[in-house]
């Protein structure tokens, strides 16, 4: 019996957690019992392929393989194309079984069953024993769907009409029993790791599916330990948790952030998605010591309005995140990443240019701008009718307006988001970024301005270059600081040496640029550089085997006529880029002032 479970991710780098569970825990199951009761033996397999595929490729390949029982994981992000793969599949697989299951289907089942009439059947909720059930009815072991927990599933029967059935959902199981899914690693190379350690959420928030599952239960951490070392041995680049709130249990969090600190092999980084307003001082003072990059951290901040906070069911005080979130950044080693979703209740234009600008002084490495999804099944969908909430109908099922929030007012905001993309999350801009805004009303007024020139000039329209990005902005800060004080021609070359900085400091650009103008770097400074730095190795660690003339082309100097890494004073300073060592949460280069005054020559700078 041929059955495959496929996977359709988001993007290649991604592995789909669910269906490689499924796989390991009905094989273990049933090689325990040596298919005790079966008449025919399954054979389970995995197939995982992208939205970005086209379709007509993913059926060839389901096709060739023939499988009798195909199981489809289904998202909100690839339900569309899951469902024109079904309707299709079955067109030229008539006799294959199609099962589905995830939290795209699970919540409303009777309905994809009546939308979809090639489905067979939907696994609901948690899979894992469930699947196993099926495996086992297709081979013979069990008598009737009817017995299976967990299911809604569509029955055929002699002479009666054919009806869709919905069994009662399945208790939720123990997590120690899933078998770990990456004994082998083939297979997993340049994609990220998931790694489950939790299950369930504690919190209620009605955008979100993770608050129907009440039931939060943990891995045991012994178990969780053994695992987290095949990561670390195995030099795994990166393992995310999927655990929704991974510090809701403050001793289940230490074990796990104690032992990948003691075990840190200098490479792999774990992400993790909490809320920081639970951290305790214990963690924060073990994540203060913790290698620069070895962990980061994912913060759902959603709104600073109080009123929207309390009506979305989140608890979360938001001073007590932005200390939090304040302290980690003192320490400089953690990259952390807060989410804002536009399209809450009581969320209007002017009260989300506030929630960004509360979440943009906290500086972190990225700023999600996201938009609110009504998923089936939440309670967010329950009360879309108070709160004039108006969605697109198929998936991502993304909020079109609100009472509060008109559709242009969204339009523009869609436009802020790409400019935070391109120009904060980027992490390209990080010195340009605080000039200009401080030359506006705040970040939301400076992004907001940002994207009406791109739409003024019809720039949003076409793609761009890397280096056309520079250009781009430093025209926008023409326009912006014409007729302010500083709009004369020194203010302008500010910007322009800034956005010189913010080059170098990403990639060492063999053609320099238009926009950056001449070197101010004399070619006696850096000859006599050179020649010094390779006898006395005074900056540059790790160019020990190279020559002068290798250490010239492997970095870069720059000479400013501005002190652009500090306050701006007109003096000048010649900086040293060092692309070997990078620092590990933004990727720039470690740069050294080289020349300014007696007292700094050396000193080490990342922003």
């Amino acid at each position: 019996m041929k059955i495959l479970l496929a996977a359709v991710n988001a993007k290649y780098i991604h592995s789909n957690l669910a269906v490689y569970s499924l796989k390991a825990y009905a094989e273990k199951s049933l090689a325990q019992s040596d298919c005790g009761g079966l008449n025919v033996k399954p054979d389970i397999t995995i197939a995982e392929y992208t939205i970005n595929q086209q379709e007509d490729e993913i059926l060839r390949d389901i096709f060739q393989g023939k499988p009798d029982i195909l199981c489809l994981s289904c998202y909100i992000w690839n339900l569309t194309c899951v469902e024109n793969i079904v309707r299709e599949i079955h067109k030229v697989l008539p006799d294959t079984h199609i099962w589905l299951g995830g939290p795209e289907v699970s919540y409303d089942a009777r309905a994809v069953l009546g939308r979809l009439p090639e489905v067979d059947g939907i696994m609901m909720g948690e899979g894992e024993k469930t699947f196993l059930e099926l495996v086992r009815f297709y081979c013979g072991g069990t008598e009737s769907l009817a017995q299976i927990k967990g299911i809604a599933w569509r029955e055929r029967s002699a002479g009666k009409e054919e009806r869709i059935r919905e069994n009662p959902w399945r208790e939720v199981m123990d997590l120690s029993e899933i078998p770990f899914v990456y004994e082998d690693m083939e297979g997993f190379e340049h994609k990220i790791i998931y790694y489950e350690s939790s299950r369930g959420c504690p919190f209620s928030c009605s955008y979100c599916l993770s608050s129907v599952d009440k039931c939060l239960r943990f891995r045991d951490l012994e178990l969780v330990k053994r695992e987290l070392q095949f990561f670390i041995d195995q030099r795994v680049p990166q393992v995310k948790f999927v655990d929704r709130t991974f510090n809701c249990r403050h001793d289940h969090a230490m074990t796990v952030w104690r032992y990948i600190q003691e075990h840190d092999n200098g490479i792999t980084n774990f992400h993790f998605e909490i809320s920081a307003d639970l951290l305790r001082e214990e963690e924060l003072e073990l994540m203060r010591q913790m290698r620069p990059g070895l962990i980061q951290l994912e913060i759902g901040v959603q709104s600073t309005n109080p009123q929207t906070i309390r009506e979305i069911r989140r608890t979360m005080k938001f001073e007590e995140v932005g200390r939090i979130v304040k302290r980690i950044n003192s320490f400089g080693n953690i990259h952390q990443h807060l989410d804002l979703i536009a399209g809450l209740p009581y969320e209007n234009y002017d009260s989300f240019k506030a929630s960004f600008d509360d979440v943009y002084k906290l500086e972190p490495e990225q700023l999600q701008l996201g938009f609110l999804k009504v998923l089936k099944g939440s309670y967010m969908e329950e009360r879309k009718e108070d709160y004039g909430l108006v969605y697109k109908g198929r998936p991502l099922y993304e909020v079109l307006y609100t009472k509060w929030l008109s559709y242009e007012e969204i339009l523009r905001l869609k436009g802020i988001e790409e400019m935070v993309e391109v120009y904060y999350n980027s992490r390209q801009f990080c010195y340009t970024l605080p000039y200009l805004i401080g030359k506006c009303e705040g970040a939301f007024s400076f992004f907001e301005a940002l994207s009406l020139f791109y739409s003024e000039k019809a720039l949003d329209t076409i793609s761009h270059s890397r280096i056309t990005r520079y250009e781009i902005l430093l025209e926008f800060a023409e326009k912006l600081l014409a007729g302010q004080r500083e709009g004369d021609e020194a203010g302008i070359e500010k910007v322009r040496q800034l956005l010189t900085l913010d080059l170098y400091l990403r990639e060492n650009v063999k053609n320099r640029p238009a926009f950056a103008g001449e070197g101010r770097c004399t070619k006696e400074l850096e000859r006599d550089f050179y020649e010094r730095e390779a006898e006395e190795r005074r900056y540059l660690q790790g160019y020990e085997s190279y020559d002068k003339r290798s250490l010239r082309k492997m970095t870069h100097i720059e000479s400013f006529s501005y002190d652009v890494t500090g306050g701006m004073e007109e003096r000048r300073t010649v900086l040293l880029f060092d692309y070997l060592n990078r620092s590990p949460l933004n990727h720039q280069a470690k740069i050294f002032r080289i020349l300014e005054c007696q007292e700094n020559e050396g000193n080490v700078l990342q922003k």
